[in-house]
């Protein structure tokens, strides 16, 4: 048998397993949990009900496989004399991108048939489906995630470098990400922490199954380079692994409500995709433990431990789907007459008291999250400094966990909670997020950490290492680090954002109220890591230039502050005259106070930065005046005898001329 029939073999062995196991779990699920049962009203007929679960699971594996397939290429595979095995994996994601697209275009179609109750042959339904699939939310997403999958597969295509393949994950991750809109999760009491949970719980399924099928389909074009790529995949499965873990409790609390939910037709596939994972778990331990060390010299054991984890991780796919279109034992939503629960998401939280600013917290798991990762990796590499002997300072610490500390409270506490209703109490939100929290977290150089700590890749593949080093030497960052830039995204974005329908779409979507966190914290770390960071980036201007810029930026926030509150019109007034508080201020009242506190607030931050740049300017001429006495030491003052004997002969030929 020729080297290519074993590498095709090898390469559609896994193909196989995983297709043929996810349609077998698929049909089998649907069937017992009532899926596929015709429905009492606007039935769409069985041809739409059986090709649903099936066309989702194709969408799910293909995207993982997709994404899969361009991680390998950017991260994990070793470059050796050539990129044709980069190359090669891109032409794969670029074939299962196609498959992707079509199976995600026939989902986003028969789910429209579905909700819309019409069978397939119904000559209404071609009408229909182009004349509102954009108009229903589900659709719409789904639509979305289609053209996602369209970019990402033409990208493949076309790219041919590692950034390319970088970037088109991301992409890929974005399309599914924003699949978890449309699940039950989209529509439950716990609306927020669902919808997120569901989107963490699928980038980890994706990472985590897409990475272990592309490491199967390119093993024949790996080669020895097998185990160091396994290796960082396994660190990137294990990372996945918890996500996957800890979401999924969360998906169950939520969906089953109490332990006689376990008993419902969707309370036992989520025991048996629980029962799954933890086996899956425990063959991810023994890979990581014995199959990577023996990889170099016997490769079948890792092949057979692939093959038996692709088929329980195509069953769970299965049992995802059919889990997506089964009844949960709790219901999507719940009948209130509340205004504020109907378009925010949340119970009408009453008058707000001055204990309340401490008291009060409604947990937001993912920024608490987002929190505790970012506290624990920047623990971990100060523990591993210290563990080789090099001292990290306990100052940068104490501001890293104390930032980090103020974010949970202002996206938990009473600024979050109060502030979905209030305009004042966003902004004290909008202010806390913007301004005192980058002022913790940048002094802490979390990029000087991560350089020093984390290992460096000999290969000439991105690890976390290159992959911070080409952020930070970037052409993009170059631009956004221009103070000048960093100002304006920082000031500028204030009136772009109220003074449009961005901030009412922050206040009644939770997609814009993630967007919007994100925006406030990324654009007020860039202005002030801009002027006072010390992480390794672009060259940094004169401290005098700094100031300047720093005191015109503040006069257009105190500026931006005048003008709210001197406005003479609510802004967002369908939200705010909609959820008609009784206990509230008029809106155009706490508007105005809003207006008052955007204005002062800034004023505590600016003098701490001014202070800060004005540190670093008289370190910088100190650190420069030492240096100039430490070189008129070494050369016997050669430059000032030099210039002595210049304006020497400066006089002499003066006194020639006259």
């Amino acid at each position: 048998m020729s080297s290519t029939a074993v590498e095709t073999r090898t390469a559609t062995g896994p193909v196989a397993v995983v297709t043929l196991s996810a349609l077998a779990v698929t049909l089998v699920a649907a069937s017992l949990s009532g899926v596929l049962a015709p429905l009492v009203l606007d039935d769409p007929g069985p041809l739409v009900r059986w090709a649903l679960p099936l066309a989702r699971v194709a969408s799910d594996l293909s995207s993982a496989a997709t994404l899969g397939l361009l991680l390998l290429a950017a991260f994990l595979v070793p470059e050796r004399r050539s990129t044709e095995r980069r190359q090669q994996a891109a032409r794969l994601a670029a074939v299962t991108g196609v498959i992707w697209f079509v199976a995600a275009g026939l989902v986003t179609f028969l789910t429209f048939a579905s909700l819309a109750g019409l069978r397939l042959g119904d000559p209404e339904l071609a009408r229909q489906f182009l004349t509102f699939v954009w108009s229903l939310e589900v659709t719409r997403v789904l639509s979305i995630a289609t053209g996602v999958a369209l970019i990402v597969t033409t990208g493949a295509l076309l790219a041919r470098s590692r950034t390319a393949y970088a970037w088109l994950s991301v992409v890929a991750l974005t399309g599914i990400v924003i699949v978890a809109l449309t699940g039950h999760s989209a529509g439950s009491a716990s609306h927020e922490d669902a919808v997120n949970s569901l989107g963490v719980h699928l980038v980890g399924v994706t990472v985590w199954v897409g990475g272990l099928l592309a490491i199967a389909v390119m093993q024949p074009r790996i080669g020895s380079d097998l185990g160091a790529t396994v290796a960082r995949y396994s660190v990137l499965a294990g990372w996945a692994y918890a996500a996957v873990a800890v979401t999924g409790l969360q998906q169950a609390v939520i969906r089953l409500g109490s332990v006689s939910g376990i008993a419902s037709a969707y309370g036992a596939m989520v025991v048996a995709k629980t029962l799954i994972l933890l086996a899956l778990g425990v063959m991810g331990w023994q890979q990581r433990r014995r199959v990577i060390a023996s990889i170099e010299h016997d490769g079948s054991g890792f092949a057979r431990l692939v093959l038996v984890e692709l088929a329980l991780m195509a069953a769970a796919f299965g049992l995802g789907a059919v889990l997506s279109r089964t009844p949960p034992p709790v219901p999507e939503s719940e009948l209130d007459p509340s205004a504020v629960l109907s378009v925010t998401g949340f119970p009408d939280p009453g008058p707000m008291s001055a204990a309340d600013w401490v008291t009060a917290w409604r947990p937001s798991w993912l920024m608490i999250g987002i929190a505790l990762v970012s506290i624990g990796l920047y623990a971990g590499g100060a523990r591993r400094l210290s563990r080789r002997g090099d001292a990290w300072p306990v100052h940068r610490t104490v501001l890293w966990v104390l930032g980090w500390l103020v974010f949970v409270w202002a996206t938990s506490g009473a600024p979050d909670i109060w502030g979905r209703v209030q305009f004042s109490v966003h902004m004290v939100m909008h202010m806390v997020v913007a301004m005192i929290v980058p002022l913790l977290l940048v002094p802490a150089a979390p990029l000087t950490l991560a350089l020093r700590a984390l290992p460096a890749r000999p290969d000439r593949t991105w690890g976390p290492r290159e992959v911070i080093l080409q952020v930070v030497h970037s052409r993009a960052l170059r631009f956004l680090a221009n103070p000048v830039v960093a100002a304006v995204l920082f000031f500028a974005s204030l009136a772009a954002f109220y003074w449009s329908p961005l901030f009412e779409l922050a206040l009644t979507t939770h997609t814009g109220h993630l967007l919007m966190l994100a925006h406030f914290l990324l654009t007020g770390y860039l202005f002030t890591w801009v002027l006072i960071g010390i992480d390794p980036g672009p060259p940094k201007w004169s401290p005098a230039v700094l100031l300047l810029i720093l005191f015109a930026t503040i006069t257009f926030h105190a500026f931006f502050g005048v003008a709210l509150t001197g406005t003479t019109f609510v802004l967002a007034p369908d939200f705010f005259q909609g959820i008609n508080l009784p206990w509230a201020p008029p809106p155009l009242a706490d508007q105005e106070r809003a207006g008052e506190i955007a204005w002062g607030f800034g004023e505590a931050p600016t003098l701490v930065l001014a202070v800060l740049v004005a540190r670093q300017w008289f370190s910088r001429d100190r650190q420069e005046s030492v240096r100039l006495d430490r070189q008129a030491t070494r050369d016997d003052d050669a430059a000032l005898r030099a210039y002595n004997e210049r304006l020497a002969r400066l006089g002499q030929q003066g006194r020639k001329d006259s």
